[in-house]
């Protein structure tokens, strides 16, 4: 192996390795979120209140769209990221509503 090819598996390693750490953190991070979106199901259903809130839904997409600007992220990748996560969290929100 050359010393370019040499130092390029390298760097592709070392990208390799942030790219494992990074989803690691996502993971954990949505896992984070989703106990308390779950305790926010909870409690609506324990108070009679909708499963979804579209004005806090639509202000957060506004807010993901303007962090994923300045994170220098697609900000349509940002909003259906965004939007897949509130639908799992009006699931999981109804299905509190049913007990």
């Amino acid at each position: 192996m050359t010393d370019a090819a040499s130092r390029a598996a390298e760097v592709l390693r070392e990208h390799r390795e942030s790219i494992d750490r990074l989803d690691a953190i996502l993971v954990y991070t949505l896992g984070e979120r989703f106990k308390h979106t779950q305790a926010v199901g909870r409690l609506k259903a324990e108070h009679d209140l909708p499963p979804s809130d579209p004005s806090r839904e639509a202000h957060q997409i506004a807010r993901l769209e303007d962090l994923a600007q300045r994170a220098d992220l697609d900000p349509e990748f940002a909003k259906a990221f965004l939007k897949f996560i509130i639908q799992e969290v009006i699931h999981h929100h109804e299905k509190h509503q049913d007990c």
